[in-house]
């Protein structure tokens, strides 16, 4: 805590964000004085934080599974996640913590705790995992009604975008002073931005971090999406990560590019001497596409996040795998035989990106420890082949719990509390009847 409270008065905070990412990926926690936070060295939290749904309530069956007498957690900060916040009025300062049990034990609920328990099944075969995330998002019109429709922002031309104008820089720079703050507030916060495009939807950006440890990686992510909404505030429209915000334009992913190193030689196992791809390599694409089924509740976590997966939507629908072919839910970029790695294409940038990155290595993972071989990669379009991928929420959560080894390597308890919420929003949501339905089959049926 020493460095803390040098920071803290080198920095003249007044006030600390203690920040702890919930099932959702949403920022729960407390805002202390600095004096508070730098005296005590932590906060106490209910361990009912992550039997939350998005909405906010709680999923009564994953009340009773996590602990019905809500016990309370010991959250410890981790001083390598300490950073300004850029946008506060006053010297502000966020922090992640990381949960335990009063007895010292880690809980294995916590998003963060799951990703490293990942990491750590690699790190005991000698193996480091690296990842880089791409975050694509849509900025939208200020929505105060939820029944109507998003609609392009104006730029600075006083015009909202219309159709598809993917990669060019002039749709960018309609928002260019948007973008500066959030350069600034990245720089400020130590998020690693590799760059910044246009996608294909009507306002639809990407943004690509550097890869690295998928912990700090992780961290990036979860921050950067806070960081981008915030700056959206300030320049008076929204950002939404939400899988499909518009009913005709493409959905938003967040791609994974995972790659392994060896922890003691820094090579990449992917490769052999010779620089090709080896039985390491094929067998992670395999592993990846027999266990991402299981695990698309985890990469795909919302109703809304399965209107995204639909033929020639932009979004794969099956998991074939292939060389530079954005068509497949696995592709293998071109690259140097030390930067060989597959980019999981699948998931949804509504994904908890700490629960997303931890499935997706576990199901790499696996691959490697049963030795599975891929099919052939596909040299024509995987969107003429059949959809393989689950059709929504409730398939999704049924293959998950038909697959033990998944459910054993991510933990059994976290996986039920999982499901439970997941099975809570589902039901919250067929609750509601949509306007689709008014409209065809009042007076139609």
């Amino acid at each position: 805590m020493e460095n803390f409270k040098e920071w803290l008065k080198a920095n003249e905070i007044t006030e600390v964000e203690c920040i702890v990412p919930d099932m959702s990926g949403v920022s729960r926690g407390k805002i202390m004085p600095a004096d508070k936070f730098a005296n005590e060295g932590g906060m106490r939290l209910p361990e009912s934080i992550f039997t939350q749904t998005v909405t906010g309530s709680y999923a009564e069956r994953a009340y009773d599974i996590a602990n019905p007498t809500d016990i309370d957690m010991s959250m410890r900060p981790d001083p390598d996640t300490v950073r300004p916040v850029p946008w506060a009025k006053e010297p502000t300062a966020q922090v992640i913590h990381d949960s335990y049990y009063l007895d010292g034990s880690a809980v294995e609920l916590a998003p963060r705790h799951v990703l490293r328990k990942i990491i750590n099944l690699y790190n005991e075969e000698g193996w480091q995992p690296i990842i880089a995330p791409e975050l694509e998002f849509y900025l939208v019109k200020p929505n105060l009604d939820p029944d109507y429709p998003l609609e392009p922002p104006a730029g600075r031309s006083g015009r909202p975008e219309i159709g598809s104008q993917a990669y060019s820089i002039d749709a960018v720079n309609e928002f260019d002073l948007l973008f500066e703050d959030v350069y600034n507030y990245c720089e400020a916060q130590g998020i690693e931005i590799d760059n910044l495009i246009h996608e294909m939807g009507a306002a639809q950006m990407e943004i690509n971090l550097l890869h690295g440890d998928p912990l700090v990686l992780a961290d990036q992510a979860f921050l950067f999406k806070r960081t981008m909404r915030e700056a959206a505030f300030k320049n008076s429209v929204y950002a939404t990560f939400m899988a499909k915000p518009m009913e005709d334009q493409p959905g938003s992913a967040m791609h994974i590019h995972q790659s392994v190193i060896d922890v003691k030689t820094k090579k990449n196992i992917f490769s052999d001497e010779q620089g090709n791809a080896n039985a390491a390599f094929y067998a992670h694409i395999a592993g990846l596409q027999k266990y991402l089924p299981a695990a698309m509740s985890f990469l795909s976590p919302y109703v809304n996040s399965y209107r995204r997966i639909v033929r020639y939507g932009a979004a794969p629908i099956n998991l074939q795998w292939g060389y530079d072919n954005r068509t497949v839910g696995l592709r293998v970029p071109h690259s140097e035989a030390q930067a060989r790695r597959v980019e999981n294409r699948v998931a949804s940038a509504d994904a908890n990106p700490y629960i997303a990155i931890a499935a997706s290595l576990a199901c790499g993972y696996l691959g490697m420890k049963e030795m599975l071989k891929p099919t052939d990669p596909l040299e024509s379009s995987a969107y003429e082949l059949p959809i393989e991928l689950p059709h929504d929420l409730f398939e999704a959560l049924g293959l998950l719990n038909e697959s033990e080894p998944l459910q054993n390597v991510l933990g059994s308890k976290f996986t039920k509390v999982y499901t439970a919420i997941k099975e809570t929003e589902f039901e919250t949501f067929m609750r509601v009847i949509s306007p689709w339905e008014r409209e065809y089959l009042l007076l139609n049926v």
